[in-house]
């Protein structure tokens, strides 16, 4: 994967399936570190966007035989995520494994992509009428826009029985107190538990801090 060789990289993801090591040790025990050790050798250009991009196609190489085993039928009740990368950030690893847990877990999601401006997290909320909203940034540049997603989408009057979470490398649990998040994920693998948790108690950031 580091060497962005996406045919090995999809071999090795099915000998470690044979051998009995679970999707989910595969994605937090491999993918996201390997993800993080490139994002972070980018950062000290130790590697470039080319490199970056080898790997990214690695890496969803092996969530392509990975996602089969872990998607399963929308449950009824569980809800429906809208998720999108804020403006200027074009880093979907993340919030691709969200998806995929997500989806592992019942939920219907709606992905909106990379780079999506404020104006179309407001209308896929209107359009599509989720429960859940899920906001990713993986740059300190561009987290401030989790903020901006969050005011319209208040100023627009859209925040009424919508849980909003958020996440990404330079994201904490005090920014997204902050910023008004309801939920903040550091962990992807843990995201089905935390929408569970929200969902079912309705106990937020906003509830408990402010």
């Amino acid at each position: 994967m580091k060497n962005g060789d996406a045919g090995q990289t999809q071999n090795l993801t099915s000998n470690a399936l044979s051998f009995g090591i679970s999707p989910s040790a595969i994605i937090k025990q491999v993918l996201e570190p390997t993800m993080q050790e490139i994002g972070e050798k980018f950062k000290k250009d130790e590697v470039f966007i080319p490199d970056v991009l080898m790997s990214s196609r690695a890496m969803h190489a092996s969530l392509y035989v990975l996602k089969p085993l872990i998607s399963r039928p929308i449950i009824s009740g569980r809800g429906k995520v809208v998720l999108g990368t804020v403006a200027g950030d074009l880093h979907d690893i993340g919030k691709n494994m969200v998806g995929m847990m997500l989806e592992g877990g019942g939920y219907e999601v709606i992905d909106i992509g990379i780079d999506v401006p404020v104006s179309e997290f407001v209308s896929a909320v209107k359009k599509n009428k989720p429960g859940i909203l899920g906001i990713s940034a993986a740059l300190t540049t561009t987290m401030g826009k989790i903020y901006e997603v969050i005011n319209e989408i208040e100023e627009k009057n859209l925040r009424h029985n919508l849980t909003i979470i958020v996440g990404g490398a330079p994201v904490s649990a005090v920014y997204a107190q902050k910023a008004g998040a309801d939920g903040y994920c550091a962990d992807g693998c843990k995201v089905v538990s935390l929408l569970d948790s929200l969902m079912h108690t309705r106990k937020n950031f906003r509830k408990v801090y402010r």
